[in-house]
């Protein structure tokens, strides 16, 4: 089973990108999503940013993920 994350732009320059959640953060690329910028959310999957999306969606499932951790 594949699981993308939820992370946040913090910064960006050309195609890359680093994002932060959860305390982790990390380098990606953001080359499929040309309209990405700083402060959206993103899911991540393989160190790629694979869909954009709002910040309450984002956020519901970053909780939904919490509750998983043993």
């Amino acid at each position: 089973m594949c699981l993308g994350i939820p992370m946040k732009i913090i910064s960006k320059k050309g195609d890359r990108a680093n994002v932060s959640s959860g305390g982790t953060s990390r380098e990606i690329s953001i080359g499929l999503l040309k309209k990405a910028g700083v402060g959206d959310y993103v899911i991540v999957h393989a160190g790629f940013a694979i869909e954009k999306l709002d910040e309450k969606r984002a956020k519901e499932t970053l909780d939904i993920l919490k509750e998983m951790r043993p």
